[in-house]
């Protein structure tokens, strides 16, 4: 109800049920090799595929539908080559050490990006499928200018990451400066900001169950910050760090999430 159909199906659901098919075809030679190089890349092939899917099944593609797969594309193609190369230079992803050696975990983990792109998307999803149609107005303006903050946040706060690591003289260092020294997080800060753009590009033909796609931020927002992102960083800096005065000071003085001036080291 309220979304095209394609062979009888609602287009959305199709487009859910190929997010979860590429991540089961990907795993399997993941698992007999091993290897969670591809895990990233995948992810961002997926978001490009899936929202691609929708615009070619819908009857209609109007302005709205080609903001949303513009901004979701330039998105997955710079994070997820960003993350390739970072795990290609590093030689692995720490967080997989244990679990590819389990088909179970592995094949879980590979389930769960696709639950992480299905809700991602839901918003955007809705919007390209939706019958209702309307021409971008002020809200779809500031949805832009909103993702495009974010993901001029998220973009920074990599790069100065990068560089920061880059240089031998910070090895075995944390990092505090540039948006690292008002924010502990400041790329999941860009990456949570990003996706509230896309929901409100979204939001003005959204109706019936099309509104409960508008979990989209609110799920990446407790994810990153609850479950998977910032509670393992957090930890993992702690068994780093935990104990040194700076790092200490940099915990007690920098936000965790929104970017704000450092508090003033008593």
């Amino acid at each position: 109800q309220g979304g095209y159909l394609a062979f009888g199906v609602p287009i959305f659901a199709l487009c859910v049920a190929l997010a979860f098919i590429i991540q089961w075809i990907v795993f399997i030679p993941s698992y007999l090799w091993k290897t969670e190089k591809f895990f990233d890349l995948t992810g961002g092939i997926t978001y490009i595929t899936v929202v691609l899917t929708a615009l070619i099944l819908s009857p209609i593609v109007d302005g709205r539908s080609w903001l949303l797969f513009g901004i979701i594309a330039i998105w997955a193609i710079r994070l997820s080559s960003f993350l390739f190369l970072r795990i290609r230079g590093a030689g692995e992803d720490r967080r997989f050490r244990e679990i590819k050696k389990s088909f179970t975990r592995f094949l879980v983990t590979w389930t769960i990006q696709g639950l992480w792109v299905t809700f991602s998307l839901a918003a955007a999803l809705a919007a390209i499928t939706s019958e209702y149609r309307q021409e971008l107005g002020l809200l779809a303006l500031i949805g832009f200018l909103v993702w495009a903050f974010g993901f001029g946040i998220e973009v920074s706060a990599d790069r100065q990451k990068s560089q920061f690591k880059a240089d031998p003289a910070n090895a075995g260092k944390f990092i505090n400066v540039g948006l690292w020294s008002w924010s502990r997080h400041p790329n999941y800060f860009g990456e949570i900001v990003l996706w509230v753009g896309v929901a409100l590009i979204a939001l003005p033909i959204l109706q019936g169950w099309q509104w409960l796609t508008l979990i989209s931020p609110i799920f990446i927002t407790l994810l990153l910050t609850r479950i998977s992102g910032v509670p393992m960083l957090e930890k993992h800096a702690d068994e780093k760090w935990g104990g040194q005065a700076d790092y200490e000071a940099y915990k007690t003085n920098t936000s965790i999430m929104i970017p704000r001036p450092p508090a003033k080291r008593k």
